[in-house]
C-alpha cells in the first residue's frame, strides 16, 4: 500500500453524506487515508483542506453555492487552489500560518464559516493548524493533530494523537470540547462516541506513545 497517491482521484470513498456537509477519501488505496471534507453554513459551502475527486462539484452543487474553500494546517495545500480556482473563490488562510505557495487568490480567515469558532492548535515554525468547532451542532474538525488512521492508533485507540504531538498532546486546546461528531483529514471520522474517543486519545497519548512507535517501527522493518 502505498503512502501516498498522485494523479487523477477517479476512485474514492465517501466517509459524511448529509444535509450538512461531505466527506471524502480520495485515494482509498494510500496508507495516509487523506480525508477532506465541506461544510454547509449561512454563507454557502467551505471546503475543508480537499483533495481533489472527479465527480467533487456534483457533490457540492447538492449542498449549495461554494464560498470559500478553508485551509487549516500549513502544509495541507493540496488541491485547495484548483477548487477555488474552478469556483471562483478565496482559499481562507488562517493569519498566524504566514506566506504560502498556493495559486489562488488567498484571504485571511476573519469573519467566515459563521457557525464555526476557529481554534488554534499547533503554532511551531514548521507546523501551524487549527480545528473548527461547531459547540451548537456538536461538529469538530481537526486536521493533523488528532486522526483514525492506522499509523496515529495503538492497541485499542479509535483515534489516536499524531506521533509527532504524542509527548505533547493538545490537551488545553481540545480538551474542553465535547463533539457529537469529529472529523479529521486523515482517516474517517468518528460519529458516535466522539467525546469519549477524543478524551481517550489526549488522556492516554504520552502513556501509550511507545507502543505506537513500537508498532511503526515493526511495520517498517517487516
Amino acid at each position: 500500500m502505498p503512502m501516498k497517491q498522485s494523479g487523477p482521484a477517479d476512485a474514492y470513498e465517501v466517509v459524511r453524506e448529509d444535509d450538512d456537509g461531505f466527506g471524502w477519501i480520495a485515494y482509498p488505496g494510500e496508507e495516509m487515508q487523506r480525508a477532506s471534507h465541506a461544510f454547509r453554513t449561512a454563507d454557502g459551502v467551505y471546503v475543508i483542506d480537499p483533495v481533489d475527486i472527479d465527480d467533487l462539484d456534483d457533490h457540492l452543487a447538492a449542498l449549495g453555492d461554494v464560498a470559500g474553500v478553508v485551509l487549516t494546517l500549513d502544509r495541507h495545500e493540496r488541491d485547495c487552489a484548483a477548487v477555488a480556482r474552478r469556483h471562483d473563490v478565496p482559499v481562507y488562510v488562517p493569519e498566524f500560518f504566514g506566506k504560502t505557495s498556493l495559486d489562488a487568490e488567498t484571504k485571511p480567515l476573519r469573519g467566515v464559516l459563521d457557525r464555526f469558532d476557529v481554534i488554534p492548535v499547533v503554532n511551531w515554525p514548521f507546523w501551524n493548524e487549527i480545528a473548527l468547532w461547531d459547540d451548537e451542532s456538536g461538529e469538530l474538525w481537526v486536521s493533523e493533530a488528532v486522526g483514525t488512521v492506522d499509523y496515529y492508533t495503538t492497541g485499542d485507540e479509535e483515534l489516536g494523537v499524531h506521533p509527532m504531538l504524542r509527548a505533547v498532546p493538545p490537551r488545553k486546546k481540545l480538551g474542553d470540547l465535547s463533539p457529537g461528531e469529529l472529523y479529521c483529514a486523515h482517516g474517517a471520522g468518528i460519529t458516535s462516541g466522539a467525546t469519549r474517543a477524543l478524551q481517550d486519545a489526549l488522556s492516554g497519548s504520552r502513556k501509550r506513545m511507545f507502543g505506537l512507535y513500537a508498532k511503526t517501527l515493526k511495520s517498517a522493518l517487516s
